[in-house]
């Protein structure tokens, strides 16, 4: 018998045989061409295959998974289709006489490094659906794309790491496990995995040639067990119980409001990182969105994205939650998240440099574009505008004067728009200890945890060899929130959380008895986080 660890990405028990799932990835070797214009007649050829492929398996992701996981592959169409990443494919054939498939593997490793170095996690997982996009359009062109061969009886999955197109077109009769030996829980596989149901581990440090073996898979802990022995195996069928025993207790809650024991309610929302994220938070009974981080608009393209295309991005989040509130933070741009296109100054410590709300109020025009598509969905449902790294009174006041601006260039243009509540988010102790202050000028708060814990221990929480220094409960950073709460009730005002700590269930009752109004998470723990609340006092 034989113990691995990895990191849970899906909760759940499964036992059964092993089967190892090989690398798709297609090698890009490069090779001179003498006729350009043929060659980029086969790449043009090639992504309508791949998309063709893509609409396939997004039509099977709808009927197995649901409308939210088929819009993972609508994301792929048009990341695959996007005129940045198609324009650095043959602008490289074109300039270095390459073939396409080398070309797309080179734009490949520049796009999925913008997002692999992003301090994000759940950003820095959309390097793998560059990588899952290209791998399909370079595989096309190497070989017609033809699928690979997969398990036909019940089994446990291992592979060194799964594309979202690999996971969905396994059939789910036949997987009882994923298991990757790369990858996080905030990979759309992970995601994929537990929408579907399946127990899965990441991360995990199964060795090669596992396939055959029986195995025990335990989603929730991240432990692996090979040829278990019959007490594992009796220990493995009473978890399964449990488990199941679990989820059925959770879904009592999808419909409750949730409401402490002494009846305080707390609103339950959800952090989204782009459209494809709402159908889960509306299926796990998100009461609004609380954190919609429309940078995700900003990091795709080679431009700044135009009004158009981000009033309907907000339009569309606004319809489909159906009158539910929709906070809109306006674009978190710089530090870890940069945007060559905007040509900002390199800077020595980019976390405390020209990012966020002030690049907005330095680069007024990119604002304004961004607040009129706001204006503009804000007649189709309910949103509200919440600004990022307020450190000062000046900037809610200069922001709220360019709303006004905007709002009487779109009168005078006949646009028609709603008035949108206006909150700052709290996440430097500046903002913190000035929360009195920022509440007379603010509609509301939403606490940005995982910031202010590192604002305030003066601490990088990315720097795994500070990780025993990192403490998110520290007395500061409680003193902080505590103080942040008092200020937001007594300015009238609602107050809301929206880091790690919202979805620390432990912690759940210690922030509602500090004033919380408002937990806003990814929307796999928002039932953990309404159970929490119903058994909280």
């Amino acid at each position: 018998m034989e113990r691995y660890t990895g990191q849970g990405a899906s909760p759940g028990i499964a036992v059964g045989p092993a089967a190892e799932l090989a690398d798709e990835g297609q090698a890009a070797v490069k090779k001179h061409v003498d006729d350009i214009d043929a060659e980029e007649k086969r790449f043009w050829e090639a992504q309508s295959i791949a998309a063709a492929q893509i609409e396939k398996i997004r039509d099977k992701a709808l009927k197995s998974a649901g409308e939210h996981e088929a819009g993972i592959f609508d994301a792929h169409r048009m990341l695959l289709m996007d005129e940045a990443f198609t324009r650095e494919i043959l602008d490289t054939v074109r300039r270095e006489a390459v073939n396409a498939e080398y070309a797309a593997a080179l734009a490949c490793d520049k796009f999925s490094a913008v997002f692999s170095g992003m301090d994000d996690e759940y950003m820095r997982e959309r390097a793998a659906d560059v990588r899952d996009v290209a791998g399909r359009l370079i595989k096309v062109l190497g070989c017609g794309g033809e699928e690979q061969n997969i398990p036909e009886v019940p089994s446990i999955i291992i592979a060194d790491d799964l594309s979202p197109s690999q996971t969905i077109q396994l059939e789910r009769k036949n997987v009882l496990a994923f298991v990757t030996r790369r990858g996080s829980s905030n990979s759309h596989t992970a995601i994929l995995a537990r929408t579907m149901g399946i127990p899965a581990v990441v991360d995990a440090g199964v060795p090669a040639g596992a396939g055959g073996r029986m195995a025990v898979v335990d989603g929730s802990r991240g432990s692996i067990v090979l040829d278990p022995d019959e007490e594992t195996l009796e220990k493995a069928e009473r978890l399964k119980q449990a488990a199941e025993d679990r989820r059925r207790e959770l879904s009592e809650y999808k419909s409750l409001p949730a409401v402490t024991r002494s009846g305080k309610k707390i609103r339950v929302m959800a952090n989204i990182g782009s459209l494809s994220d709402i159908d889960a938070a509306i299926q796990n009974g998100a009461e609004g969105i609380g954190l919609f981080r429309s940078e995700f608009l900003y990091l795709e393209g080679r431009t700044c994205p135009s009004e158009e295309e981000q009033f309907l991005a907000y339009r569309e989040a606004a319809r489909r939650m159906d009158g539910k509130k929709v906070i809109i933070r306006t674009m978190d741009i710089g530090a870890d998240k940069q945007a060559d296109y905007l040509e900002m100054d390199r800077e020595e410590n980019p976390a405390l440099g020209c990012r966020a709300v002030r690049i907005s109020l330095t680069r007024e025009d990119i604002f304004r574009t961004q607040l009129r598509a706001l204006y503009r969905a804000s007649v189709y449902g309910n949103i509200a505008v919440m600004v990022p790294m307020i450190i000062s009174v000046w900037e809610v006041k200069r922001v709220r004067e360019i709303m006004g601006e905007v709002r009487k260039e779109m009168e005078k243009e006949d646009i028609p728009f709603r008035n949108m509540e206006l909150g700052i988010m709290v996440e430097t102790p500046a903002a913190a200890l000035t929360a009195d202050d920022l509440a007379a000028e603010s509609d509301f708060f939403s606490i940005g945890t995982n910031d202010l814990t590192q604002y305030t221990l003066a601490l990088d929480r990315q720097n795994a060899k500070l990780e025993r220094f990192y403490d998110p409960y520290h007395p500061a950073v409680m003193r902080l929130l505590k103080m942040t709460c008092d200020a937001a009730h007594k300015a009238g005002i609602w107050v809301g959380i929206c880091g790690e700590l919202a979805a620390d269930v432990k912690m759940t009752e210690k922030l509602i008895g500090m004033g919380i109004d408002e937990m806003s998470a990814a929307t796999g723990m928002i039932l953990e986080i309404k159970k929490a609340i119903c058994e909280s006092r």
